[in-house]
C-alpha cells in the first residue's frame, strides 16, 4: 500500500472537508502545518509520550502558535502520527521552521522510533475553525 498517496488524498480531504464553515471566528493568514510519521506498533505509546514531552511544548513556546491537534492511529503493525497545527501566519512558521519552512523538522529522539523520515510538511491556509 502507497502510504504517500494516501496520506496526500487525506491531506486533499481535510483541506476541502475538514473546517466548519459556519464558525467565523477564525484568524486571517491562519495556517495549518501538518506532519505525518509513521513508528513500529510496539512504540505507539512510547512515541506518543515523546511528542507529548518534547515536540508539543516545543510549539507552544513559540510565539505566534495558536493551537493543536494530535491525531494517532494503528493500522496493522504501523503506528501513524499526524499533528496538526495552526500558527498566526507564514512568517511565524518560518521563525520555528526556518526560511525552508516546507521541510520537516525533527528532534534527536526521533531518530530512535520513526520508519522513515519525510521530506515536507504540508501548510494550508484555514479559512474557518
Amino acid at each position: 500500500m502507497n502510504f504517500k498517496v494516501l496520506d496526500q488524498l487525506w491531506q486533499e480531504k481535510l483541506y476541502l472537508c475538514g473546517f466548519y464553515m459556519g464558525n467565523e471566528n477564525y484568524r486571517k493568514n491562519m495556517i495549518a502545518r501538518i506532519f505525518h510519521r509513521r513508528t513500529k506498533a510496539e512504540d505507539y505509546e512510547e512515541y506518543s509520550n515523546l511528542m507529548k514531552s518534547i515536540a508539543i511544548p516545543d510549539y507552544k513556546n513559540t510565539k505566534g502558535f495558536v493551537d493543536l491537534t494530535f491525531l494517532r492511529r494503528m493500522e496493522n503493525d504501523i503506528a501513524h502520527f499526524t499533528l496538526i497545527t495552526f500558527w498566526e501566519n507564514l512568517e511565524v512558521i518560518k521563525k520555528f521552521a526556518g526560511e525552508v519552512f516546507e521541510k520537516a523538522k525533527y528532534y534527536v529522539e526521533d531518530e530512535k522510533f520513526l520508519l522513515e523520515f519525510e521530506e515536507k510538511v504540508i501548510h494550508n491556509e484555514v479559512i474557518a475553525r
